[in-house]
């Protein structure tokens, strides 16, 4: 899915834990879930991006039968009522989550580990055939926000990112199967996550799609001077629209609908130019 990709694809966020930094204990049971991924797809959203263990700061690791008892039965659920053809992403560092989401209906991995938790994932992406976006990390989700430190944070990421494309490449994953994700937030300062985001171009450069998480995340509220996330759904949309016109072509999201505008408007501009 990750070729010829002609316009931003918008990857809703569907959180079915109960300790998410933003949404945590809003989707823990099917029917909720259900229900907010109806919605997505309602509003326009391209790909759903289910995880069963909140990455936020200061979480604690959570075991692959919980879960995979937390996203396969959601997993299923949405196949069977809303889409059979809708990308589902299964949002996990554990490689026997991932088997168990795409035997469930998943159709790509989201690993904010690039494979560093569990080499393995690798081996179900190529054995399976199937895309995986590849994220930066510094530390564990635990840990992360513990003084994290860069000398050049945009080349060191960039350098980690080609490492870990390379380990996937040699592990069997197709190159055409590879997305990147410059980790914004995780294990990051505000200053890093500024700098990233005005040099998203070289991640692009790569050749490699690129995925931008910002969706309400803490360092904007620290700009905004608002703590609660809800209320950074504005400045998520800014982060998407300045994202499409550095080229990154996928958002992961909260918020849809505010989102989907923000980047279709953004595309049409850069289409222009």
């Amino acid at each position: 899915m990750f070729t010829n990709l002609t316009h931003p694809l918008i990857m809703g966020i569907l959180n079915v834990t109960p300790d998410s930094f933003s949404d945590g204990g809003h989707y823990t049971d099917t029917t909720s879930a259900l229900q907010q991924a109806r919605q997505m797809l309602e509003q326009g959203v391209d790909i759903i991006d289910i995880g069963g263990e909140s990455t936020r700061p200061g979480a604690e690791p959570v075991s692959a039968a919980e879960q995979i008892q937390r996203v396969v039965p959601v997993i299923k659920a949405i196949r069977q009522a809303l889409s059979t053809n809708l990308a589902i992403s299964i949002d996990t560092t554990l490689s026997a989550v991932a088997e168990a989401a795409l035997d469930a209906g998943a159709t790509l991995i989201n690993d904010i580990s690039a494979g560093l938790q569990d080499k393995n994932i690798f081996s179900v992406a190529a054995k399976r055939d199937v895309p995986i976006i590849l994220m930066h990390i510094q530390g564990q989700p635990k840990t992360m926000q513990q003084q994290p430190y860069y000398d050049d944070v945009v080349n060191e990421v960039l350098t980690h990112l080609q490492a870990r494309i390379k380990q996937a490449l040699a592990a069997g994953v197709k190159k055409h199967h590879i997305a990147i994700d410059p980790g914004i937030g995780f294990g990051k300062r505000k200053q890093d996550n500024l700098d990233l985001l005005a040099h998203l171009d070289k991640f692009v450069d790569t050749g490699y799609p690129v995925l931008l998480g910002t969706s309400r995340k803490r360092f904007m509220g620290s700009i905004c001077a608002v703590t609660e996330p809800i209320e950074l759904v504005t400045a998520t949309a800014v982060t998407t629209a300045l994202g499409v016109m550095q080229g990154v072509q996928m958002f992961r999201v909260h918020d849809v609908k505010e989102n989907k505008q923000a980047a279709e408007v953004a595309w049409a501009i850069k289409q222009a130019s």
